[in-house]
């Protein structure tokens, strides 16, 4: 057997940890992962040990849906427990980095009042040196910037924090990503590898092209036991859609949530990718659809719901480039997507506004994103423009219409848009519930509740779609396909539910325009 062809079957979910909370940009690029865990994820699990019952119950309260609680049974809370003792012991580096960081910020409000800040540098924490500069703005406003590429380098990123777990997906949801670590299962094989090893592309390149058991053995380092394990995991024969790629004309998919695949016989392209591995139902497109081959992929933003770590590393070995918006180089609050990538073995290209990217009978240009970042001052963000087989697409993520004039000025640098994709999520979460771990200042919670992570209503939709001129627009499905992104959203919506009722006020203003428009849900398909 261990010579025979194999290959990884298309239901196989890969989850990335790190110190077995679900990895994403905010628990692992080194500085925001320090405080996410001294300031979220410790005070979390001891909240969790000192009533593990309550957290279990409250993790079942649809009315708590996506609150801070520990979705783990009090009959497992020892096992907390020892997570939260090797965390304490193993992360010290991390955690004196958070409260020196929290230091450094009291520090510079204290002492930062527009005068030379050369005198503050010997009083900043012995974990900041050469990892930070003191700066003011035009206003003089006073910050900490952080070396981020340094930080890297720095005691504060180890990569035996990072591990892998395997598993068929089963179509129940999986817990919520932002409060509840994974602990061991006899149905999951663990890999404590990380995230760059190159034995995963071994793997996950086997759902296109075969492999055997003893080169996935050697290239994993397996034991016996995780060799078994694996076995679950294998299949003799691939499972390819015979329609995933096209030999004329053009074709869009969508794969849900902020996800398509733009295909010509020249070049695919894929946007935020997010894709479902429960091939046993209907209506959906999964991995198996996707092409062999993905030329570039566009990244919109940090959410985590958005650069979803688990499916970029399940393609990794099947992607040219990954496009990503270039950051502010060092605001707390807007870490690099391109450093956070490339550490995990992904090929990047960093775009500015307007920046142009070729790719084979097409090109994207980045264009500005507005808003859906509760006013923070983050740089990483973009929508695109992509032209290709005659068509240019929109792809607008989250972004926002509250200023038309933008979007006059993106028709004028890029022409008029044939189709717009845009999301509708107009009644975000506040400021502290993705956001909270940077804040070394307490936020008030009418401020936080004032600030949200939101994108277009519907009057602001109208807009870029009249702006850009597009004859087609459609509307993101925004967290209601549960089985895609119940576990990393935790949305609820009902009829009633603002957002959808901002959804319906669109499509009936595109109707008057005669704009062709829908709110995607499901598997959907253009063919030009």
């Amino acid at each position: 057997m261990g010579e025979d062809e194999v290959f990884l079957r298309q239901d196989v979910n890969i989850e990335p940890l790190v110190d077995r909370f679900y990895a994403w940009l905010h628990t692992v690029a080194p500085v925001q992962a320090s405080m996410n865990l001294a300031f979220v994820q410790i005070p979390l699990l001891e909240s969790y040990l000192q009533s593990p019952q309550v957290h279990a119950n409250a993790s079942r309260n649809p009315e708590l849906r996506g609150g801070l609680f520990v979705n783990v049974d009090r009959d497992r809370s020892s096992e907390i427990g020892e997570l939260l003792a090797s965390i304490k012991r193993d992360r010290a580096d991390m955690l004196n980095l958070a409260n020196a960081v929290a230091q450094a910020e009291d520090l510079v409000r204290q002492s930062a009042t527009g005068f030379d800040m050369t005198p503050l540098y010997p009083k900043l924490p012995a974990e900041l040196s050469g990892l930070v500069e003191l700066a003011y703005d035009t206003s003089n406003q006073a910050s900490v910037r952080f070396i981020e590429p340094l930080a890297y380098e720095s005691k504060a990123y180890t990569e035996d924090r990072q591990s892998v777990q395997l598993s068929l997906e089963t179509g129940v949801e999986r817990p919520f990503i932002l409060s509840t670590p994974r602990l061991p299962s006899k149905d999951v094989l663990e890999l404590q590898i990380p995230f760059r090893h190159p034995g995963l592309d071994e793997l996950l390149q086997a759902r296109i092209r075969p492999t055997t058991v003893s080169r996935l053995r050697e290239a994993l380092e397996l034991d016996d036991q995780q060799v078994k394990g694996l076995g679950r995991l294998l299949t003799s024969a691939p499972d390819l859609a015979p329609d995933r790629e096209i030999g004329s004309g053009g074709r869009i998919r969508y794969f849900g949530h902020a996800c398509l695949v733009i295909q010509t016989p020249e070049a695919a392209i894929m946007t935020d990718p997010w894709v479902n591995a429960d091939i046993s139902a209907s209506g959906r497109y999964t991995y198996r659809d996707l092409p062999d081959h993905i030329d570039v992929v566009l990244i919109t933003h940090g959410h985590q719901d958005h650069i979803v770590l688990e499916t970029l590393l399940a393609l990794r070995g099947r992607i040219g480039t990954v496009v990503v918006p270039r950051s502010s180089r060092g605001n707390l609050a807007d870490p690099s997507l391109g450093l956070y990538l490339e550490q995990l073995g992904l090929p990047v290209v960093e775009v500015d506004d307007f920046s142009e990217v070729e790719f084979p009978g097409g090109t994207v240009t980045a264009t500005p994103f507005l808003g859906e970042h509760a006013d923070l001052d983050i740089r990483a963000k973009s929508t695109y423009c992509v032209k290709i087989g005659g068509k240019t697409i929109f792809i607008g993520a989250d972004s926002s219409g509250i200023d038309p004039g933008l979007y006059r000025y993106m028709r004028a640098h890029v022409g008029g848009v044939d189709v717009a994709f845009l999301g509708m999520e107009c009644a975000g979460a506040p400021l502290t519930w993705l956001y909270q771990a940077l804040f070394t200042k307490p936020v008030a919670k009418k401020m936080s509740n004032s600030r949200t992570l939101s994108g277009s209503n519907a009057a602001q939709a109208a807009e870029i779609v009249k702006q850009l001129g597009a004859s087609e627009a459609y509307i993101y499905a925004m967290g209601e396909e549960q089985w895609l992104v119940g576990h990393v959203m935790a949305t609820t919506y009902n009829d009633d539910s603002f957002q959808l009722q901002q959804v319906k006020e669109f499509l009936t203003w595109c109707a008057e325009q005669g704009v062709t428009a829908d709110h995607l849900f499901g598997q959907h398909e253009w063919r030009w």
